[in-house]
């Protein structure tokens, strides 16, 4: 049976989703360091979990934003001495970019500032709760990434 798109299941989900993204936003925003953006610091943070070189059009794709927006993020994470972002010797179009040891510091930081909201978060469910729930999330996530 099809369900329709006024699925009552559909619609609680969706805005139980859109109600979390609202406000981790919110408390992960007013937790950064003062200066920094959320979306600079999930850059940092993508390029200290996983590091190496991408191009901006490859961040713009991992992100699920224009290449525009994620330019807009790099040209503010390069100003800040955040981020290096040189040229490809290969192709003069395309640039790279990587994360700087003032980046990595600024992302250090600023998890250090954020962990408290986390533990918090983590006292309040509770570990095996959060631990039983983390594999629906991935698999809505993958779900949603396709």
């Amino acid at each position: 049976m099809t369900e329709s798109p006024s699925d009552p299941l559909a619609i609680a989900l969706f805005s139980e989703i859109d109600t979390l993204e609202q406000l981790v936003q919110s408390r992960l925003q007013r937790a950064l360091p003062k200066g920094m953006e959320l979306s600079q610091f999930s850059v940092l943070n993508h390029f200290a979990r996983l590091g190496g070189e991408k191009t901006p059009a490859q961040l713009a794709r991992a992100f699920h934003v224009t290449r525009g927006t994620m330019t807009n993020t790099l040209k503010k994470l390069e100003a800040s001495g955040w981020v290096h972002i040189r040229p490809d010797w290969d192709d003069g179009r395309r640039k790279w970019v990587t994360i700087s040891p003032a980046g990595r510091a600024a992302r250090d930081y600023a998890v250090q500032c954020i962990t408290p909201l986390f533990e918090d978060v983590i006292e309040g469910l509770g570990r095996e709760r959060i631990r039983t729930a983390l594999p629906f999330l991935r698999d809505l996530r993958k779900h949603l990434d396709r």
